[in-house]
């Protein structure tokens, strides 16, 4: 599923843990948060994510200049170019920067890769790292700062106390060929991604549906339930499983956490599909204390 989200993820091994005992779960699930928290909060995570410029086609500077199209918090006036045209992304260094490509130093003319198909090509200059982003028509610049507000206010991922309870086993159901459906991000911008199948699983006394998508070899589902808006992220959760086995797929809530939306505004995270809307409370997983929400579109 290209473009929706890049966040950095940790995908415990469920399998592994069919029939654990009480405090071994707890354990694994307790060091499967404490890497989640690591992972954001590292040089590459989301909290240093600090800044999203739409390009437009021509010429986009790029410095701490108020005038350029791409105004960085600190450094040189202006860094280089970003020079766009039909989707092809040229950077140009200012002579005398210090400024690489990928770990090298810059060409003249480095022609920038997207995130459309792996990995981006990174522009980096001080602590700064800015790499193109492609969603729906349009293209962005990304900037990373490692000495970004977010990272320096951040004050810890909140959970719910494990509970055993809310890991659950639900049927899988194949589709004969994958489904497609509409995912919104929060840009308002609507895709059409493909689902394997649904699972079927029974929580709170409901039986209740789940349509996932797939994602880097898992199952990956974004929900809503009814702490949304009120201990949990307002927009939704994600969460990761395990590719089914046997027919079979193992939930665990007490792994559900927040969308990068939640610590960034600089994020294009998706919103739940509406069969996504779970009519309980799911009072397991990550909490939600303050959003930075979403700015630019």
């Amino acid at each position: 599923m290209t473009g929706l989200r890049k966040p950095i993820l940790c995908v415990v091994v469920l399998a592994a843990l069919e029939c654990p005992a009480e405090t071994t779960y707890q354990q694994s699930v307790q060091e499967w948060r404490q890497k989640q928290e690591q992972d954001l909060k590292a040089d590459g995570g989301w909290l240093t994510v600090a800044g999203l410029f739409w390009l437009k086609d021509g010429v986009n500077a790029a410095g701490s200049g108020a005038s350029n199209q791409i105004v960085l918090p600190r450094g040189p006036a202006k860094i280089g170019e970003f020079d766009f045209h039909s989707g092809r992304i040229v950077f140009r260094p200012v002579a005398g920067v210090a400024v690489t490509v990928n770990g090298k130093p810059a060409d003249a003319d480095s022609r920038l890769k997207p995130d459309t198909d792996g990995k981006p090509d990174q522009v980096q200059c001080g602590g700064f790292t800015m790499f193109v982003i492609h969603r729906g028509d349009r293209y962005a610049i990304r900037l990373k700062d490692t000495d970004s507000k977010f990272r320096k206010e951040f004050t810890g991922m909140r959970w719910f106390p494990v509970a055993s309870g809310y890991r659950v086993t639900a049927k899988f159901v194949a589709y004969e060929k994958p489904a497609m459906i509409a995912i919104t991000n929060v840009l308002g911008e609507t895709t059409q991604q493909p689902s394997p199948g649904y699972v079927l699983f029974t929580l709170a006394g409901q039986s209740l549906r789940l349509d996932p998508m797939v994602e880097d070899n898992h199952l990956f589902f974004v929900f809503h339930d009814q702490t949304s808006g009120q201990e949990t992220y307002p927009p939704g959760r994600f969460l990761d499983a395990n590719l089914p086995k046997d027919g079979q797929v193992i939930l665990d809530f007490n792994q559900a956490y927040n969308p990068p939306c939640a610590f960034t505004p600089y994020a294009t995270c998706p919103l739940p599909p509406k069969q996504n809307r779970l009519p309980i409370r799911i009072e397991a997983g990550e909490q939600y204390t303050g959003s930075p929400g979403h700015l630019v579109k």
